[in-house]
């Protein structure tokens, strides 16, 4: 009995068998394309055995930049992709019905094995379309590349290309983390451990790490005189009225002046939804603050770069010191943000 495994794990595979069946119907990755003449976006979706979304007009604009078009019949991987997946299942049903912790501890080697595989594979096919271009194309920008980016946010020319885990890929994640949670389970029995919440602290943990790491990411740095304001195209020349929109997908808005981050959010309310807004603190003007911390100077005295004429503190007591020096006013991030 020393080699079984428990009935919970039993049931973690087989529940971890379930969604990579699943996983196999539904989109695995996609690459949401962001620019000013699609304001709806355009996104690509990669199946285990496809390619769907957009694809005719992605097509059309890769010819244009000397990209290859994509097509389902090119990719090899879409041939055996599902069968791969649905060995895993299969294994994982089977590791689960014999109950054995050597073919369990198998299981999770070899399923990070193939998720390490498929990810360079990934990034290999992206390097290859993105630096692998017709010579003779219509639009040709000299030492540029346009590969995708693995995961998270890159700038592609005028287009924002946003790459992130669709509901297989997910699901997919997912079961790995039941096989571990298995495997961890059952080591922590075999070496009797006294703490019985080890193993739920540790998958917490662990499953923390990684939705922290795909999540919304935070403010970048603005390089005076070389980032651009977003919304009014001057460069940003005053540090101390800088400010910064992160988006859900992880990409960054920069802005000269508050005034210039108010207008275009509200211009772009569809695209912003559970946007960051940050700005910097006018006392320390390299730090960048969420709004919600800060307190807001408005009056003609203030002299923002754009005309806005706010500042941020995030020291409520120097906030109403430059309140009296410039005989201005508070107002909150609420009412200028309505």
């Amino acid at each position: 009995m020393k080699n079984k495994i428990s009935l919970l794990s039993r049931i973690l595979l087989v529940i971890a068998a379930v969604a990579l069946v699943y996983s196999v119907f539904v989109p695995i990755w996609q690459i949401d394309l962001d620019a000013p003449q699609y304001p709806e976006g355009l996104v690509l979706k990669i199946h285990a055995d496809k390619l769907a979304g957009n694809v005719d007009i992605i097509n059309g604009l890769n010819h244009y930049i000397g990209m290859k078009t994509l097509h389902t019949e090119d990719f090899i991987e879409f041939k055996v992709l599902k069968y791969i997946i649905f060995f895993f299942a299969a294994l994982s049903l089977f590791t689960a019905i014999l109950g054995n912790k050597k073919i369990l501890n198998s299981l999770l080697s070899l399923f990070i094995l193939f998720g390490i595989v498929a990810m360079v594979d990934f990034w290999k096919w992206e390097y290859d379309y993105g630096h692998n271009l017709d010579p003779h194309a219509a639009i040709i920008v000299p030492g540029m590349a346009y590969q995708p980016p693995l995961i998270g946010f890159k700038q592609l020319l005028n287009f924002g290309a946003y790459s992130i885990p669709d509901i297989g890929g997910w699901l997919f994640i997912g079961s790995g983390f039941l096989m571990l949670i298995a495997v961890i389970f059952e080591w922590r029995k075999s070496v009797k451990l006294k703490k019985s919440g080890t193993t739920l602290a540790l998958a917490i943990l662990m499953i923390s790490i990684v939705v922290t790491s795909c999540g919304q990411s935070g403010p970048e740095k603005i390089n005076l005189n070389k980032d651009n304001c977003d919304n009014c195209n001057m460069p940003i020349s005053d540090i101390r009225f800088g400010c910064e929109l992160v988006t859900e997908k992880g990409r960054v808005y920069k802005f000269d002046d508050l005034s210039c981050m108010i207008g275009y959010s509200a211009e772009n309310k569809d695209k912003l939804n559970n946007a960051l807004y940050y700005v910097c603190d006018y006392l320390t003007p390299h730090e960048l603050v969420q709004t919600n911390q800060l307190t807001f100077i408005e009056g003609e005295a203030v002299n923002s770069p754009m005309g806005g004429n706010i500042a941020s503190f995030l020291n409520a007591d120097s906030a109403t010191a430059y309140k009296t020096i410039w005989n201005a006013t508070i107002t909150s991030w609420q009412n200028m943000n309505q």
